[in-house]
């Protein structure tokens, strides 16, 4: 099979869209080396280190032309690419052609929440408009809950829209100690308006109350990020390697993810296969992934109480931990790639 793939996420510097396409795009290669993959876009990005031989750069637009690129530059680069089937791995597919193609659709937050996103006015638009065209004989989400919304929102035959769940990337697991000893709790993830950081910021100064605990947030700021202003104890501490990012899952006293509404929640598991204790909220995708394995909270008091709880109670935090390393283990990118895979082959049948 010859596929390709929208690599627009590879020229993000960090985030869960970024991840999402680097690790599938891996996981395809390696799974499947009698395939060939064509890693597409219209802006520079690096490739996957290490990425095996059937994974490759497809070509920059040629000329102004091609630079439109969803009307014109990526037909040609998948004609380059003999693509028998296009995956658009966040929210596009090209606008015409003759070549099967299938969406991922990550969350549905560009409808439910413009505030959420001053950027995304392009997405809102361009999506149903392909969805309605039947650009995308198959759209892939990452969660039951996503998938039900989508079906509800977009009118979509429920056989058309497929939930395959995401996992964790094999540098997060338990390892040796980490280089901080100091007792901290982390939210990692792009910050930005739905992920409820004004919110974790209160809990944690209800809790500082009491115990000399620090807070460090670790992430990409969107320009529409809040504005979070420095003060003792709360880190701030911008983008960090997986190396780093491993080491501060370690060390946690938890993860605390507090978002209004998630797609998935890859932040959780990538914890929990670190053996690190969770804390989340009540959404629907959250509970999904995290199931039994996170203590849950939605307001101030009640985040606050959890992360008092794993402070003061150690056979609490060892139970959570158990939990979060049995609950990752069920996920992997091998399994996201072959439930992807088929996904492929089913379009591939259904368009000839």
């Amino acid at each position: 099979m010859r596929v390709a793939l929208d690599a627009g996420p590879l020229t993000l510097s960090s985030g869960g869209l970024k991840r999402y396409t680097e690790e599938l795009s891996m996981a395809l290669a390696r799974t499947f080396p009698e395939d060939t993959y064509a890693l597409l876009s219209d802006r520079p990005f690096a490739m996957p280190a290490g990425a095996p031989p059937n994974l490759t750069a497809g070509p920059q637009p040629a000329n102004a032309i091609e630079r439109r690129w969803w009307l014109a530059g990526v037909l040609r680069a998948c004609r380059e690419a003999r693509a028998e089937v296009f995956h658009g791995t966040n929210f596009e597919v090209p606008y015409r052609g003759s070549l099967p193609a299938v969406m991922t659709l990550h969350d549905m937050s560009p409808w439910r929440d413009p505030s959420w996103h001053d950027g995304a006015g392009r997405v809102r638009r361009r999506v149903p408009l392909l969805l309605k065209l039947r650009r995308a004989s198959t759209v892939i989400t990452p969660s039951e809950a996503v998938r039900r919304e989508a079906i509800a929102h977009f009118n979509l035959k429920p056989e058309m829209v497929i939930a395959i769940p995401h996992a964790a990337a094999s540098i997060f697991q338990p390892g040796p100690e980490p280089i901080r000893q100091d007792p901290y709790f982390i939210f990692t993830g792009t910050i930005e308006p739905r992920k409820n950081l004004a919110t974790l910021i209160d809990a944690w100064r209800e809790v500082r109350k009491t115990h000399q605990v620090h807070l460090i947030l670790v992430g990409r700021r969107r320009s529409d990020g809040p504005h979070i202003s420095p003060e003792p104890g709360l880190e701030l501490a911008g983008e960090a390697s997986d190396a780093e990012l491993a080491s501060l899952y370690r060390g946690a006293v938890a993860l605390v993810y507090p978002s209004l509404y998630e797609g998935f929640g890859l932040p959780v598991l990538e914890a929990m296969q670190c053996g690190c204790p969770v804390i989340v909220t009540r959404d629907p995708a959250l509970m999904e992934a995290a199931a039994d394995a996170a203590l849950y909270g939605d307001t101030v008091r009640e985040i606050a109480a959890a992360m008092q709880a794993l402070l003061e109670r150690p056979d609490c935090a060892a139970d959570l931990r158990a939990k979060g390393l049995r609950r990752a283990s069920r996920f992997s990118w091998e399994n996201t790639a072959r439930a992807t895979r088929a996904v492929y082959t089913e379009a591939i049948a259904r368009f000839r």
